[in-house]
């Protein structure tokens, strides 16, 4: 300390290295936010706010400790392999009313032991990779998609936890059995119906085809043989035929007359 009193620029209180660790903390959270994207905090986490921010396709450099992560109300039309794989603390993932078309097999790879809420509702998706949500643990909101209800769909939701809250408004907008197009799938399904049985009838007619296309072939080419072989011994007979005929000869131990 001077001699005024004051405190001199040496003596000074210098940050510890916890207080630097933390400081650095705080301005890579800061800086690491998507631009235009808000990253509050929640709950003691990073929550991530995208919503309605015109977005054609997911940030880059979204916070790897994001626990929410909002991507609704924007203009996203495909989910590409690996887009959330280093966001391993991500809690819930909104991507309704977007536009949604395609999801990559591996969309959500990483995203699989922690996950609780996954948003997919309001957008156009209309077949689902069983890969991409087979793995999760997470609730599913697909209602308001223009499904395809098939056999592949119907697979895919076997293995997904769907949100209760929602099941109900999702429906066929279009199927292979056009009496349950516009109908809730979910009532389908539970009154027994099996979008996979149509498939199998149809794998079933084409093999029966197949086989008899087949054996037909087989019948033929056997016929032609047996006629192939008729025909080359009625030659070789008529040569036989017109071979000069030959005198016996006599036995030499037969008696002389």
């Amino acid at each position: 300390m001077g001699p005024t009193g004051k405190q001199s620029p040496s003596s000074l209180p210098v940050p510890t290295g916890g207080s630097c660790l933390l400081l650095l903390v705080c301005l890579r959270l800061g800086t690491s936010c998507p631009q235009s994207c808000q990253c509050p905090d929640h709950a003691g986490a990073v929550a991530v706010h995208c919503s309605a921010r015109d977005l054609h396709e997911i940030p880059q450099d979204i916070p790897a400790n994001a626990v929410l992560l909002k991507l609704d109300a924007n203009r996203i039309a495909r989910v590409p392999n690996g887009a959330f794989q280093h966001l391993s603390q991500l809690r819930e993932l909104d991507l309704s009313r977007n536009a949604i078309e395609t999801i990559g097999p591996a969309a959500f790879s990483g995203l699989a032991g922690g996950l609780r809420l996954l948003d997919l509702s309001h957008n156009r998706i209309r077949r689902i990779p069983k890969d991409a949500l087979g793995q999760l643990s997470a609730k599913v909101r697909l209602a308001h998609n223009p499904l395809h209800c098939e056999c592949a769909l119907q697979e895919a939701l076997w293995e997904l936890k769907l949100d209760p809250d929602s099941v109900d408004d999702i429906a066929c907008h279009s199927s292979e059995q056009e009496e349950y197009v516009g109908k809730p799938l979910i009532q389908a399904l539970d009154a027994g119906v099996s979008f996979c049985s149509v498939q199998h009838k149809t794998t079933d007619v084409a093999m029966l085809v197949t086989m008899f296309g087949w054996f037909t072939m087989v019948i033929a080419y056997i016929v032609h043989y047996v006629r192939q072989n008729q025909e080359d011994a009625r030659r070789h007979l008529e040569y036989l035929k017109s071979l000069p005929s030959t005198p016996a000869s006599k036995d030499p131990l037969s008696p002389a007359p």
